[in-house]
């Protein structure tokens, strides 16, 4: 399933990524204005298979679906399921950029489970990234002043599950083609949601109906592009790039909601995209011993 590495390729596909990412954080803002996050989710699985079904077809039809990997794709699905819902909810408690900001703590907490779980080892670099995040955290949060929200809270744990879920998408990518990735991410959590969002059910006015289409689409599509990006360029490439989505979205937020990010927010995000771009610096090659080899 390896495509020839091409950063330009990767650059186009996260640019939808972007975009998308961004009207999706509008139109979920107004869709929750009126449904509830169980029921948006929901109606973007479902809308979002069946926005799927062209896609599906012109890449070899439902055979091309068959997995050996199900148990992974459930796993990668409902952990994800988990951080979508947090991120929706967190959109209506606090600022469209201060969510964003928090949540690129993203590759921060992927850092601390891969060493506790998988092994790997934590470098000076990666400690100091650590350190970074946690304190841009802590600036945006501010504890000690009693400003802690219930959406801050949601938005930092939805962070830790996209950490998860990425490392995931990375892994599955290995072998699973891009649609059935996004098929199994809508199948597994339009099951995972299906009673919640009847238990609560409102029937959406056709203006809400218009948003809920507008969230399948970009969350549908946009996990089609960063999976596609995955494909032509290592995460240490891509991620980088995502760091946009940052100020992006802090943009839109003062265009559509008159949102002002104050300084300490401001520094906090800084302090955690800092805290990225260590954690992306590329490991030093071992100095080779005189009269030795790096084989040896």
């Amino acid at each position: 399933m390896n495509r020839p590495a091409s950063k330009l390729i990767a650059a186009l596909w996260m640019t939808g990524w972007l975009s998308l990412m961004l009207v999706m954080a509008v139109a979920g803002r107004e869709a929750m204005r009126e449904l509830n996050v169980f029921e948006l989710m929901e109606l973007r699985c479902l809308i979002g298979l069946v926005m799927l079904s062209p896609v599906i077809a012109l890449s070899g039809g439902f055979a091309r679906l068959r997995t050996s990997r199900l148990k992974q794709h459930a796993a990668r699905n409902l952990v994800h399921y988990g951080a979508q819902l947090g991120w929706f909810f967190a959109l209506t408690l606090i600022p469209i950029g201060q969510v964003v900001a928090i949540e690129f703590t993203m590759p921060i907490w992927t850092a601390l489970l891969a060493a506790a779980f998988l092994g790997e080892r934590i470098t000076l670099f990666k400690l100091a990234a650590i350190g970074l995040g946690l304190v841009g955290v802590v600036v945006i949060v501010r504890p000690d002043t009693g400003a802690v929200n219930s959406g801050q809270l949601i938005a930092l744990a939805a962070a830790v599950g996209f950490g998860i879920s990425i490392a995931l998408v990375k892994l599955l990518t290995r072998t699973e083609p891009t649609v059935s990735i996004i098929f199994w991410m809508l199948a597994v959590q339009s099951i995972a949601g299906l009673i919640p969002s009847l238990l609560f059910w409102t029937p959406p006015s056709a203006t809400t109906w218009g948003w809920i289409l507008l969230v399948a689409f970009c969350g549908t599509f946009s996990h089609f592009c960063m999976a596609r990006a995955l494909l032509y360029a290592d995460a240490t490439i891509v991620v980088p790039m995502d760091f946009l989505r940052v100020p992006l979205t802090a943009t839109v937020g003062w265009l559509v909601y008159a949102e002002r990010l104050d300084g300490l927010t401001v520094l906090g995000a800084g302090l955690i995209l800092a805290g990225n771009l260590l954690n992306l610096r590329p490991p030093q090659p071992r100095p080779v011993p005189i009269g030795g080899s790096a084989g040896t």
